[in-house]
């Protein structure tokens, strides 16, 4: 049998420890190995025992989480994943905390509507395992992924029926990229490295809402193709980057013989809103009979 992953919980709100604890104990996969109301008395439970994951509060007494984050990454690296409230300007301070090394990043759960809790409650435990597999460290044993147990639905509760009949021929390429958790920097060195005249390209990174257009925005300053949160009905072009906003599914589209995206909301598709199962099914619709194109 499989060792739980054991998760230290990092917060100065009694209320979200208590919230999150709650979470993470109601999944049989996870054991909260303990509670912390700031980074001092983090570290000296990191002391007595080395957890798998830790999630991590922004704004905490003493020390905030970014400066905690730092010194853990540089002395003794374990995935974080980090908890905050959905505010535009802590939006770019999660940025930081990416930087900084962490793998994830969650909003705090919010006591109100079953659904939403439910909901909430998914994304938090799902964040946790990603981040168990995440490499920090090398001294890191590898884990095995496993499939959870949770009902999941198919990107056919989003996408709309098929379209009869041909389609515009087109010689435009389109890149359709995926990724979750430690996906944020990876992205960052595969779109540094293009050049601007790229062909149009589409992501979708698992993200809360508002976080990735501050990650957009980011990544715009580093790299030569233009980078920018996508919006309903915007055009896929060359040099280009459109990512999906967090909290909505993305689709590509063909119209005659150009390509753009939908934005939509939509229930989760495998536990993610905006879902790369939702993008890809729908590029291989659109783009998925494209011939190849040689130089």
């Amino acid at each position: 049998m499989r060792d739980k992953i054991r998760v230290l919980i990092v917060d100065d709100s009694a209320s979200v420890r208590q919230t999150l604890s709650a979470i993470l104990s109601d999944d049989p996969e996870i054991e909260v190995m303990g509670v912390a109301n700031d980074p001092f008395m983090a570290a000296r439970k990191i002391r007595e025992e080395v957890p798998d994951v830790i999630t991590l509060d922004v704004e905490m007494p003493q020390m905030d989480g970014i400066t905690f984050l730092r010194k853990l990454m540089a002395q003794h690296p374990i995935p974080v994943v980090m908890c905050s409230s959905l505010t535009e300007a802590g939006s770019e301070t999660l940025m930081q905390a990416l930087e900084a090394g962490a793998v994830d990043v969650i909003l705090k759960p919010k006591i109100g509507a079953a659904d939403h809790l439910a909901e909430s409650a998914e994304r938090v435990r799902t964040a946790v395992k990603g981040a168990a597999r995440a490499r920090v460290s090398k001294l890191r044993a590898a884990r095995s992924s496993e499939r959870l147990a949770t009902a999941k639905l198919t990107a056919d509760a989003v996408l709309p029926p098929p379209k009869i009949g041909a389609m515009a021929k087109t010689t435009e390429m389109v890149v359709c990229i995926g990724a979750s958790t430690g996906g944020t920097e990876a992205l960052r060195e595969l779109l540094e490295a293009l050049p601007a005249n790229s062909p149009g390209i589409v992501i979708v990174q698992h993200m809360p809402e508002k976080f990735t257009a501050a990650f957009a925005r980011r990544l715009n300053g580093l790299c030569e193709v233009e980078v920018k949160e996508a919006e309903d009905g915007d055009p896929v072009l060359r040099g280009h980057v459109l990512i999906a906003p967090g909290d909505r599914h993305m689709l590509l589209e063909r119209r005659g013989a150009r390509y753009q995206v939908n934005v939509k909301n939509g229930p989760l598709v495998s536990r993610h809103r905006p879902s790369v199962d939702v993008l890809f099914r729908s590029a291989a619709r659109s783009a998925g009979a494209m011939p190849w194109v040689s130089s």
